[in-house]
């Protein structure tokens, strides 16, 4: 069962490159952190934003360890500047986001997580000019199709890394994750929880029981 920790909740604005970006940290009152995550949000016209019920799901994860997190909307989403950019200017997005948090926790290490079209823009984030090091990235039903995203031409991250899938997914195909999954090198941790859809109705602790020992290093 997850701790309650005492939160402060900073309501931001980032400096994006299509403009002012829509973010939220919430940071535990505790001393400085270890790590911080940097959490992308799905697909924006599909009604994705950072308030998404796995993306606070993964927030939660981090904040059971006493980790800050960062939530942020793409360009186009909420109150955020700009229009939508087919992934590449949501990676920059990220990016901005990864800066900012580097910044306010400079001392601190580099969580990145998504949730389908999040978990490509994390994916391309982890690897980006720029980003420096990255310890743990976290896909959650990674998109890989056609209009989500496409993995082919991005570079796979060196570490750890934890995909949950769940095998009823009605949005992205379960068997082609698994089939990616088992052709990369290094291999990521792969989770696949049966039965569960591809919005974790009813399975959110089920998936936060998943991430933490990863977010932990167990």
């Amino acid at each position: 069962m997850s701790r309650s920790l005492p939160m402060l909740a900073e309501q931001l604005v980032l400096a994006g490159s299509a403009g002012a970006l829509e973010a939220v940290a919430d940071i535990p009152v505790e001393a400085a952190p270890a790590a911080f995550m940097v959490i992308c949000h799905p697909h924006p016209l599909h009604g994705g934003t950072m308030t998404n019920k796995v993306v606070t799901t993964l927030a939660r994860a981090a904040h059971e360890l006493a980790m800050p997190t960062l939530r942020f909307n793409y360009r186009g989403v909420g109150a955020s500047a700009g229009s939508f950019d087919e992934g590449r200017g949501e990676t920059e997005d990220a990016l901005a986001a990864v800066a900012w948090g580097r910044q306010r926790w400079p001392d601190a290490a580099l969580w990145l997580a998504g949730f389908s079209f999040g978990g490509y823009v994390a994916l391309r984030a982890s690897t980006a000019r720029g980003v420096g090091s990255v310890a743990r990235l976290v896909t959650v039903a990674p998109a890989l199709a056609r209009n989500h995203g496409a993995v082919g031409d991005i570079s796979m991250p060196g570490c750890p890394w934890l995909i949950v899938q769940g095998d009823a997914d009605e949005v992205v195909d379960a068997s082609t994750v698994i089939d990616w999954a088992a052709q990369l090198q290094p291999p990521p941790r792969l989770v696949v929880l049966p039965g569960v859809g591809h919005y974790f109705h009813g399975q959110l602790g089920a998936l936060q029981q998943q991430v933490v020992p990863f977010l932990r290093g167990d």
